[in-house]
């Protein structure tokens, strides 16, 4: 009986290994708009976390080892690829992304704009919110990988630098 739940939770741990990774490329993929002031890992590490002692927590079906070992997993996972990131930058950037230019010189970059789900009208709005009403008033604005976006305004747009 014993080695049995061994299995048991072993095949738990695996399962949430599996269900952070789908869920981190799945966010990846929907675009960095969507993610709001973490990195894609960040989110999707919390979200598992929280799902993964939930049930533990509340006395549900779920018991505690249960949870103790999916957040084990997480935790370690986290660990693992923090010192991998540290280790290989490359790496980190093609797991977490990297910052996307939206405008560059006062034009609009469809391509990328349309790749990170991102609409005119959003966009203009975050230019707004800078004091700037057109993208002909931008010398470069760039979604970071947190979903913010930083502007760089045109030298004679009458908005001071932020130097």
């Amino acid at each position: 009986m014993h080695g049995d739940y061994l299995h048991f939770l072993f095949s738990i741990g695996v399962r949430t290994a599996v269900v952070l990774l789908w869920l981190t490329i799945g966010l990846r993929l929907l675009g960095k708009r969507y993610v709001g002031q973490m990195n894609v890992y960040d989110l999707v590490f919390i979200m598992c976390l929280a799902n993964a002692v939930q049930n533990a927590m509340t006395a549900g079906k779920g018991e505690l080892s249960v949870g103790l070992t999916s957040a084990a997993v997480l935790i370690g996972a986290g660990r693992i690829l923090s010192e991998i990131f540290v280790r290989a930058p490359k790496l980190e950037r093609r797991f977490v992304g990297t910052p996307t230019p939206l405008i560059s010189d006062g034009r609009l970059i469809d391509r990328h704009m349309r790749r990170e789900r991102v609409s005119e009208d959003e966009l203009l709005a975050a230019l707004r919110q800078h004091g700037l009403e057109r993208p002909d008033q931008v010398k470069l604005a760039i979604l970071e990988v947190d979903g913010t976006l930083s502007v760089v305004p045109m030298k004679d747009t009458g908005v001071p630098d932020k130097e």
